[in-house]
């Protein structure tokens, strides 16, 4: 008789399980919202777009209200957080956060949805996160089919950011743009909110709690199965 409860493989409690059988449970980062034409509070307006149908790479654009008609204004390719493992582009952990951003900062964003841990094991989050930048420049020049970024966006002004695990995948898309080039923008910022980077040996005021970098550890290689510790990470090439 088949059990009713599934051996795991390995618990990431508060993020997730993982079971033998390949089933994935989430504990949080399940909820999803929809994009609006009008944010009622900032006046931002977001929709969605599919980047690589058969990757399921998409992403969530946000454009602020225009003050200035014709005005191109710069450009946030924006990567969310949640370990690798939860959270999407379409959470509400993040809809009213970058609707204030585009309206305060007045840019454009596209907030990228890529595949996650541990279904897809980085480096494919990586991968996938180079894909839709490149996408994004793609547009520039009058190009693409998008028009929120080939008539709005100015591609001579472009930031990477991300919070948590979305950061370290903005220091690696910044790192991508510094070996292989952004044909087509220009690379001007870098934004970094909490970002995840452990390393074996720690530094300044990071935790020497022993629990806690364990279980860091845990989903470092959780996420990354090619690794082989806190301070490697498979290859995204």
């Amino acid at each position: 008789m088949e059990s009713n409860n599934p051996e795991i493989e390995y618990d990431l409690s508060h993020l997730c399980v993982v079971y033998k059988n390949g089933k994935v449970e989430r504990f949080i980062g399940t909820e999803i919202v929809p994009p609006l034409p009008a944010d009622p509070e900032t006046g931002v307006g977001s929709k969605d777009v599919v980047i690589e149908p058969d990757n399921g790479i998409s992403a969530r654009l946000y454009k602020p209200k225009p003050t200035n008609p014709g005005q191109k204004l710069p450009l946030l390719v924006y990567f969310h957080g949640g370990g690798f493992f939860v959270q999407t582009a379409f959470s509400p952990t993040y809809q009213p956060f970058l609707n204030s951003l585009a309206a305060q900062a007045n840019v454009i964003i596209v907030s990228v949805d890529y595949r996650r841990a541990p279904e897809h094991p980085l480096p494919i989050g990586y991968d996938d996160s180079w894909d839709a930048v490149k996408w994004v420049v793609s547009h520039s020049g009058g190009n693409g089919e998008e028009e929120w970024l080939r008539d709005c966006a100015d591609f001579g002004r472009v930031f990477l950011g991300g919070d948590s695990s979305g950061a370290n995948i903005a220091h690696n898309m910044a790192i991508r743009v510094g070996s292989d080039g952004l044909d087509g923008g220009k690379l001007v910022g870098l934004v970094l909110m909490h970002p995840y980077f452990w390393g074996k040996d720690p530094i300044a005021d990071e935790t020497t709690d022993v629990g806690a970098r364990t279980f860091q550890e845990k989903v470092w290689l959780s996420a990354c199965p090619m690794s082989t510790g806190l301070d490697t990470c498979g290859s995204t090439r």
